[in-house]
């Protein structure tokens, strides 16, 4: 199977470990094992005793049930255990998904720019993909009459990214409805990867796409919200049993099961997933405001400030390709950004804030300096 290189993937694998100032990071300020337990106050060597005592089975093959029921409280109203499925981070579940829903001839509409994974995979399995463009002029929310444009009756499948990634856009209730309400007219499931889901700005809870749809399928992660990349944990929800049913045969081919001692700690972090939502909204709440800060004082940047997430799109007026200026910026000043070229738009760069602060500083400062030298 032929398909395109992962553009920025591929960026962040050739500069990540090389910078000093990573301002391409998505997740936010990552756990270790003993901050994580300090934080949400669980006794270390307790914790550690049962984890050392772990016997390194396959574990649930479907899931650890402790696990799935805590996974189970992020939606509303709650689902069950048979409703969700693990999987190796939510780019194993999307793929998963992808794999098992999307055949040759079918159509898929997907909007853009998101995670190209989510346009990628169905191209290369041979669907017509259908790009549904998110403009700055609308927010990045997708246009319900163009998505109409775009749907018949072979569209097998409508990909969302809500949070978005790269933008930052947010749609709520009132903008997932409409969408559903094409998706329903031509009887198409619609994914929504919904790994940034949580990290709001305000308080106001975020509504997964299987809380409104009953052909909705959700992926998620520990990745970005929970704080724990490094467990490569993720899920899909789905209400349909009969899809559920096509996942996991699929599954058996590429997964088998998730590692015991991940399940752990996930099912841990989510016993006390308030602990770590506080922290990390006050982290993204904080960056943020040091982000627009800076914005405002750039004369040569523009932005649309981005409701969610841990990602947003600078704009930049230099007559410069993002690649050149991206790179440039990496050879002379240490400092990653991801160019807008990675997600198919120019004059653009993504910029992660969900680290520590006075990280986040120092990588803009280098940013500015940047700016300055590129106006001489």
């Amino acid at each position: 199977m032929k398909i395109s290189d992962f553009g920025v993937e591929q960026w962040m694998n050739k500069y990540e470990t090389k910078a000093k100032y990573n301002l391409g990071e998505t997740c936010v300020s990552p756990f270790s094992l003993h901050t994580l337990l300090e934080t949400v106050g669980v006794d270390e060597t307790q914790f550690m005793t049962k984890l050392l005592n772990k016997r390194l089975t396959y574990g649930a093959i479907e899931g650890a049930t402790e696990l799935k029921k805590e996974i189970a409280q992020l939606y509303r109203p709650a689902l069950t255990p048979g409703e969700i499925v693990t999987e190796h981070g939510a780019i194993g579940a999307n793929n998963l998904v992808l794999n098992t829903v999307v055949e040759p001839g079918d159509e898929v509409v997907v909007v853009t720019p998101t995670y190209q994974q989510l346009q990628s995979i169905p191209e290369a399995l041979g669907a017509t993909v259908k790009l549904l463009q998110l403009r700055p002029a609308n927010h990045y929310l997708p246009a319900v009459q163009e998505l109409k444009s775009l749907v018949n009756a072979k569209t097998k499948l409508i990909i969302l990214n809500n949070p978005d990634n790269p933008s930052g856009a947010l749609m709520m209730a009132d903008e997932l409805r409409p969408i559903i309400d094409v998706a329903r007219s031509v009887n198409a499931y619609v994914l929504s990867d919904e790994v940034y889901r949580h990290l709001t700005q305000t308080d106001t809870y975020s509504p997964s796409i299987i809380d409104l749809y009953e052909k909705g399928i959700s992926t998620s992660s520990f990745s970005k919200v929970f704080s724990l990349a490094g467990l490569r944990l993720g899920w899909i929800a789905t209400h349909d049993q009969g899809l559920m049913k096509q996942l996991l045969a699929h599954r058996d081919y590429a997964t088998i099961s998730c590692g015991v001692l991940d399940e752990m700690v996930g099912t841990l972090a989510l016993q006390h997933r308030e602990e770590i939502l506080k922290r990390n909204r006050q982290i993204i709440r904080q960056n943020l405001t040091i982000l627009e800060k800076w914005v405002n004082s750039e004369p040569h940047i523009s932005w649309l400030k981005p409701q969610a997430g841990t990602t947003t799109l600078l704009h930049y007026d230099f007559p410069l390709a993002s690649t050149e200026f991206c790179d440039r910026l990496m050879k002379e000043h240490q400092t990653l950004l991801v160019p807008g070229s990675c997600f198919d738009i120019e004059g653009t760069v993504r910029i992660g804030y969900a680290f520590e602060s006075e990280h986040l500083k120092a990588g803009l400062a280098q940013v500015s300096d940047f700016l300055k030298e590129l106006e001489n």
